[in-house]
């Protein structure tokens, strides 16, 4: 099954629970990512993404000096961030759990 359509529905949330333990820039996010199992994210995605949860006031940013190449931009997830990951949250489970007694009643 292609998995691309589902990312995309999926990927702000995948986002803001990255960001939810420790604040990451780019590339760290695309790597914990992946490391979490989403293997298919693509590096564009990720920093779109990024670009559209900090415009719409779900992050913050801050830039760090890197001593091996340009500086970094951080993003940290916010209160409204926070706020949106808990109702994402709940849909989330719910819809999977609908999806789930479909499913079931398709294998009976």
């Amino acid at each position: 099954m292609d998995t691309s359509q589902l990312l995309k529905g999926v990927l702000d949330m995948a986002v803001l629970a990255v960001l939810r333990k420790d604040d990451g820039y780019g590339y760290d996010v695309v790597r914990r990512l992946r490391a979490g199992g989403l293997n298919d994210v693509g590096d564009a995605s990720v920093y779109g993404t990024l670009r559209r949860l900090y415009n719409a006031g779900m992050l913050t940013s801050y830039v760090v000096p890197s001593e091996e190449g340009p500086h970094r931009k951080y993003y940290s997830i916010n209160e409204t961030g926070r706020v949106r990951l808990a109702e994402s949250r709940e849909t989330w489970r719910s819809f999977a759990s609908t999806l789930d007694g479909l499913l079931e009643e398709v294998a009976a």
